[in-house]
This record gives structure tokens, sequence and C-alpha cells, in this order.
């Protein structure tokens, strides 16, 4: 596997989080913030890029609605990747709302990832 490139804004498949036991680990690390509609979780990966998971309830509506914000999360993701602290196992768990621009959940995640970085940064060993 190949890290993701840097200058690209491309959303790979090598950046999206699968499986229960990489979503269980994410959970498990119990670094969890809340920025809007999202609660958004990470720990450290041994990756130079993100890699980013979604968990998106049926209470918020049916597939239709359910997939447009996934797609409106993955494309705030991929645009803001830059912008990000890289190296994180990131889940998105959506709350109900109404739908949001693509930019207003740029503006979530930012503010989430910078706290999580900062909170493990603080748990990081000082050498």
């Amino acid at each position: 596997m190949t890290d993701a490139p840097e200058s690209r804004l491309a959303f790979p498949r090598a950046m999206r989080l699968s499986g229960e036991r990489a979503f269980a680990a994410v959970f498990e690390a119990r670094c969890r913030k809340n920025a809007g509609p999202l609660a958004v979780s990470g720990r450290p990966n041994e990756l130079r890029h993100n890699r980013l998971g979604l968990s998106v309830s049926r209470r918020l509506g049916g597939a239709v609605e359910r997939n447009r914000i996934k797609r409106r999360l993955r494309e705030a993701f991929r645009l803001s990747q830059h912008q990000q602290p890289a190296g994180y196992d990131i889940v998105i768990v959506v709350r109900p709302h109404k739908l949001l621009s693509v930019e207003a959940y740029q503006q979530h995640l930012l503010k989430a990832f910078g706290e999580i970085d900062a909170l493990w940064q603080k748990r990081r060993p000082r050498k």
C-alpha cells in the first residue's frame, strides 16, 4: 500500500477506514470531541495520512439523506486534508441534524481534528 499523494486532493481507498476491528480500536482509544452535529473520535496510526470512517444512523432519515450526508462529509474531509494534522484514524458519528454545506462540515472537522491532535500531543511521553 502506498502513502497518499501529498499535493493532490484525492480520496483513494487507502484513506478509508474499514472493518469492525479498525472502528473498535478508534472507539477504545477514548478520544472523542464534539463539533456541531458530529462526534469525532481519533487515534494515531502508523501512516503519514489520515484514514476516515463514517457512522451514520438510520435515525437521520432514509438512504438518500444518509448518503447525501456521507458524500458531503467525505468531500469536506478530502478538501481539508492538507490542513489537518496527519497520521490519525478518524471515525465520525453523525447525530441528527439538518443538512449542512460542505464548508460548514469542513469547519466542524478542522475544529475537532485540532482538538484531537492537541489531546494526543498531551498524552505522548516527553523525550
